[in-house]
């Protein structure tokens, strides 16, 4: 660039300097305004007028729900419009100046607050500066992190519906001071919040009155309506606890003799109360509402305890003691005949014994009638003859008559009449050998049917037992039907009692 190039450059700067008195103006216009303004003062022609003040917010988003402490966190702009009769200039006596800004500890402002603040500062706007036009007109746009108090219903969570109030007015000015007027919310720019959806953010005003004044004190309240999106919730508790509570109705098909029954039983239990507790967590300790999922938890805890009892009562009916006693006439009818024949059960062997067939006569246990011993002359004393399963034991030997003659030296021996060949010494010797081999037979016989009695005892405890043991598998059976039953009814009867569950699931689920 040459010498004439910058002589002209700062010729022309110059020029357009001295033509453009904007920042003269503007300094004579803000002396001009601040010289007699007083910040304190009220800004009215006539202080006995209202100063309407217009109110809205802009929101921005719902950064947090906190359930337990009941506290709404919101990104939030406030709008507050009002008109300032000091503040008002004729813009033919200050060129190029159209509006101009002021720091909002400097003029006058409404004390607007939030009512049902939970911030630890109260007031949590940051103070921005106020536009003022020429007519006097002020817009004052202070953005902030609200913590508000909100009552939650968690009555029907996860598929609830909350409403939060955002309430705000003039903390020190009456109705007669000053006129709080509402302005629809503005929702455009709202950013979407991963665990809520945003319904709407109606608003009306109110007017209050207290004991101590005649004058109304409004108020403008704004209502954050928004709705839980539940695909988290149906992920993490819903579906987890469905799993859970179909785990209790396995214990119902696990074999008695696995000895796994009680521990599965307890186990799934454990699982629904660690869930419980996770739910307890999140949910605020009031005791206005039971939460829809706690409800779903404490019923699916009644099914799965209610099924360690009957697994207590089956495995009692499998492992009952024969000596115990027989089953009773009134369980048997009702276990064994209606509900077997209800569950289409039959007794195991049932259907094989009534299709088998013998194609011979029963062979009865033998007594002590069915042995027979007798004289068999001309015979030796073991011929055996078996006819029709009956085994007849022949034993040949004398007679003996019950009472026999003393033995004597030089005569023989009369016995029943008869005459025994011999000496005295050997018949009696030989009677004697009759008579404990005779003893021999009656215990060996007395020992067999004594093992006989045996093995139809240990028959008749089987019998009992497999009664037993068909009666703990009906119960199981039954148990099994009525607890799949009732876990369906209560899981879509609790679940789709929330007002909102067909909504919130089409949405978040598809």
């Amino acid at each position: 660039m040459g010498i004439w190039e910058y002589t002209l450059y700062f010729t022309t700067t110059t020029c357009l300097w001295s033509a453009s008195l904007q920042g003269e103006h503007q300094r004579r216009l803000y002396r001009d305004l601040m010289k007699d303004y007083n910040p304190l003062e009220r800004p009215v022609f006539n202080d006995t007028h209202s100063l309407t003040v217009y109110f809205s917010f802009s929101l921005m988003q719902i950064m947090d729900v906190d359930e337990k402490n009941q506290v709404l966190t919101t990104n939030i702009w406030l709008q507050l419009y009002w008109y300032d009769y000091y503040l008002q200039w004729n813009m033919s006596e200050y060129p190029g100046v159209t509006n101009v800004r002021f720091p909002d500890s400097q003029i006058w402002k409404p004390d607007i607050l939030l009512y049902n603040s939970a911030d630890e500062r109260f007031d949590a706007t940051f103070h921005t500066n106020v536009l003022v036009n020429s007519s006097g007109a002020c817009q004052y746009l202070p953005p902030g992190i609200f913590k508000s108090t909100c009552y939650i219903d968690v009555r029907w969570f996860p598929f609830d519906l909350q409403r939060c109030d955002l309430k705000f007015g003039s903390w020190t000015y009456g109705g007669w001071s000053l006129d709080l007027q509402m302005i629809d919310a503005d929702i455009t720019g709202y950013i979407a919040n991963g665990e809520w959806d945003l319904v709407e953010v109606p608003g009306r005003r109110n007017e209050r009155f207290y004991d101590c004044c005649k004058e109304p004190y409004p108020d403008v309240t704004f209502t954050v309506v928004m709705r839980r999106r539940t695909l988290y919730y149906g992920l993490n508790l819903l579906i987890p606890c469905v799993l859970i509570s179909t785990l209790a109705l396995l214990v119902f098909l696990l074999p008695a003799d696995s000895g796994e029954k009680i521990s599965l039983g307890i186990t799934v239990l454990l699982s629904l109360t660690v869930f419980m507790l996770l739910v307890a967590e999140i949910m605020p300790a009031t005791s206005d509402s039971v939460p829809l999922i706690a409800q779903y938890f404490a019923t699916t805890m009644v099914i799965v305890g209610l099924s360690v009892i009957a697994t207590v009562w089956v495995l009692q009916y499998h492992y009952h003691d024969p000596d115990g006693g027989k089953m009773p006439k009134w369980v048997r009818v009702i276990l064994l005949n209606w509900c077997a024949w209800f569950l289409r059960m039959k007794k195991p062997g049932e259907e094989r014994k009534s299709s088998y067939k013998y194609d011979h006569s029963p062979v009865h246990h033998a007594s002590a009638s069915s042995i027979q011993m007798g004289v068999m002359p001309g015979q030796p004393s073991s011929t055996n003859s078996t006819t029709n399963g009956h085994m007849n034991l022949y034993f040949g030997y004398h007679s003996i008559d019950s009472a026999c003659c003393p033995p004597s030296s030089d005569s023989g021996v009369s016995c029943s009449g008869g005459r025994v060949s011999g000496s005295p010494n050997e018949e009696q010797r030989e009677a004697v050998r009759m008579f404990v081999g005779e003893q021999e037979i009656h215990r060996i016989l007395a020992e067999v049917m004594y093992i006989a009695q045996r093995f139809r005892d240990q028959d008749e405890a089987e019998a009992i037992c497999s009664e037993w043991k068909f009666a703990a598998a009906v119960v199981d059976r039954l148990c099994l039907v009525a607890f799949s039953l009732f876990s369906i009814i209560c899981t879509f009867t609790i679940l789709m009692s929330a007002p909102n569950f067909i909504e919130a699931v089409s949405k978040d689920f598809t």
